[in-house]
């Protein structure tokens, strides 16, 4: 079990950051463009990645700490 939580925790902060950089590049671009709705995408998708970031790092402590 411990395994699988390491193995997920990092599976997760790869796909979090991924999705944060993502978010990121496709709010600017919604900004650049002036497309709010773009730009608002961009955010939450940035804001998604960011949370399942956490999600891993929580997952990696957890695993460092049983």
């Amino acid at each position: 079990m411990t395994d699988d939580l390491g193995t997920d925790g990092l599976k997760n902060q790869v796909k979090g950051a991924a999705k944060e950089v993502g978010g990121k590049v496709q709010k600017n671009v919604g900004d650049l463009t002036d497309n709010h709705s773009q730009e608002l995408k961009g955010k939450a998708r940035e804001l998604e990645g960011k949370g399942q970031r956490k999600v891993g790092e929580t997952e990696n402590k957890i695993d460092r700490n049983t």
